[in-house]
C-alpha cells in the first residue's frame, strides 16, 4: 500500500512502517493522529489500481503514531550589501514532528 498525504503544505509518499519528519504538529508523543488529506492511493503498490483524488480522496485515511518532537539542523541566513556597511547574520532551526505510519485505510 502506498499513499501520498499532504500536511504542513508539503506532500509525502508513505507506506505502513515508514518513519517521516513532518512540520511540527500539536499532538503529544505516543498519541495517534489521522491524516485526512490523501491525494493518491495505490492498494497493491503495482501501479495498476491507482486512485487519484481531485483534490483529495474522501474515503481514504492514513493513521500514524507520533514518536517525538525536535528541531532540525541549524541554517545560517547571511545578508550583505556591498559598500553600505550592512551585514546581518541570523540562525534558524525548523521544528519537526517524527511520525510512524501505522495503517492506510
Amino acid at each position: 500500500m502506498i499513499a501520498v498525504i499532504k500536511t504542513g503544505g508539503k506532500q509525502y509518499l508513505v507506506q505502513p512502517g515508514d518513519k517521516i519528519k513532518v512540520e511540527k504538529l500539536d499532538t503529544e508523543e505516543g498519541k495517534e493522529i489521522t491524516f485526512p488529506e490523501v491525494l493518491l492511493y495505490d492498494k497493491d503498490s503495482n501501479g495498476k489500481n491507482v486512485e487519484v483524488g481531485m483534490p483529495v480522496l474522501k474515503d481514504v485515511k492514513v493513521t500514524a503514531k507520533v514518536l517525538n518532537h525536535g528541531k532540525g539542523k541549524k541554517l545560517i541566513i547571511f545578508k550583505y550589501k556591498p559598500k553600505k556597511r550592512y551585514k546581518r547574520k541570523i540562525g534558524h532551526r525548523q521544528q519537526f514532528t517524527e511520525v510512524e505510519i501505522l495503517k492506510i485505510t
